[in-house]
């Protein structure tokens, strides 16, 4: 199927167009992910690279974060910018509230105002990330660790998020898909082959010839239970659920009735990054206050939020489930639904328009919030058990989040390039471009 509307696409001037455009700026993003910050010895952070905090900043980042390059932050602040946003717009801030209701004006504005925020973001988490690796290294990651350098490196390192950022927001705008998601895509896709790579190592690199044809069983079960995990993803990534609306004022020839589709994952896979980024911060501070001294409840404390310890995979899968029932009402907000069902003539069969539907809509979100929550659960702690069960690299853990990225913008791509060729046909009589 995905095959079939690439080729398809490809034969569109301008459908192949975008798909080279955004090609050409993955290509500049693998390239710059390759320049490392200058005075940084990459070697300190191999001794680091069992570290969860690691992994992950290696995940937003596009993988980056390994050579230490200019481009390391990566998209984390920028996505941490936007939720910010999202949630001041929820009767916090009125001037973004009063911002978030001026249509294209305001999303200008608020655009703005993301960037600004991006901008602090990353210039903290640059330092603050430098310093802490450094401490936590024994072999100094920065040559000559004082205050210039820090924040020579903070400003290299902010700059080179903003690039980041200006370069899926090019993506976005010239290219196919969300280009924040392809950003992080295309890191994905190129760990693959170390992911392999390292499953090889564990499985039979330096092992006996007569545990082989148990390797070689691991080995099947392991690509087998990948298979029906991606299956399973993908079947509830694009799983809706329809609601009915029926509309009361009409234009001659127009349909009397449609349906709203929600996702039965509507929060998407931003609760995962968000608690694993909580579960694995911990790791990371916990080793700063020690001071390389042994300190009980600070090593207690550790181990509870380590998720992978029974306590921190129970904490880890609370954790999302809390952020996937509050970040659904942040994507979809029942009372502006019930606002914008009623400004647009429509109401849902049975349901009384106004306060009535916005508390249908809560309910429905509720229950939508429970099944996506239990599904990004599921999907997040099996990676994590298949290493502790088959003894394989720490990175694997993160298996599930990189999993439902590259599955969701898959998705969304593939939707997108049916759009265009949908268009096409519609238009196609009228424009005889090729």
């Amino acid at each position: 199927m995905f095959f079939k509307i690439l080729k398809d696409a490809l034969k569109v001037k301008n459908v192949r167009n975008k798909i080279f455009y955004t090609l050409f700026i993955i290509l500049v993003f693998r390239i710059g992910t390759h320049i490392t910050v200058p005075g940084i010895n990459v070697k300190s952070l191999e001794q680091l690279s069992d570290l969860p905090f690691l992994n992950m900043l290696n995940l937003v980042s596009g993988n980056a974060m390994t050579n230490f390059s200019v481009f390391s932050m990566g998209v984390s602040p920028y996505i941490t910018a936007s939720i910010i946003v999202q949630l001041l717009q929820m009767d916090i801030l009125p001037k973004f509230v009063e911002w978030g209701k001026q249509g294209e004006v305001g999303r200008r504005k608020l655009n703005q105002a993301t960037r600004y925020i991006t901008l602090a973001i990353a210039f903290v988490q640059s330092i603050g990330i430098t310093a802490g690796f450094n401490t936590l290294s024994s072999i100094a990651l920065v040559s000559t660790p004082n205050v210039q350098t820090y924040v020579l490196i903070g400003l290299l390192l902010t700059t080179g998020s903003m690039i980041v950022t200006w370069l899926g927001e090019q993506i976005s705008d010239k290219g196919f898909g969300n280009g924040v998601s392809m950003i992080i895509f295309a890191g994905i896709i190129s760990s693959i082959p170390s992911a392999v790579s390292t499953i090889y190592e564990d499985f039979f690199v330096n092992v006996r010839s007569s545990d082989l044809t148990h390797s070689y069983i691991f080995v099947g079960i392991l690509i087998l239970a990948v298979l029906a995990i991606v299956f399973f993803t993908t079947f509830v990534q694009q799983a809706e659920y329809k609601i009915p609306i029926q509309y009361t004022k009409l234009a001659q020839g127009a349909p009397t009735s449609s349906y709203l589709p929600l996702k039965v994952n509507p929060a998407g896979v931003i609760p995962v990054i968000f608690a694993s980024s909580i579960t694995t911060i911990p790791s990371t501070i916990i080793p700063l206050l020690q001071h390389g001294k042994e300190i009980p409840w600070l090593t207690n404390l550790q181990s509870i939020f380590n998720y992978q310890t029974a306590t921190g995979m129970v904490i880890y899968a609370i954790l999302i489930i809390l952020f996937s029932f509050f970040y659904t009402f942040v994507q979809v907000n029942p009372e502006k639904t019930a606002e914008n069902l009623q400004k647009n003539a429509s109401y849902i069969p049975s349901v009384r328009p106004g306060r009535e539907t916005e508390e249908y809509m809560s309910s429905l979100l509720k229950k939508l919030a429970t099944v996506g929550s239990i599904f990004l659960a599921f999907i997040s702690l099996t990676p994590i058990i298949a290493q502790q069960a088959m003894n394989l690299s720490s990175s694997i853990a993160l298996g599930g989040t990189s999993l439902l990225i590259l599955i969701s913008t898959g998705i969304e791509g593939m939707k997108q390039l049916e759009g265009y060729l949908l268009k096409r046909q519609y238009v196609g009589f009228m424009d005889t471009t090729e």
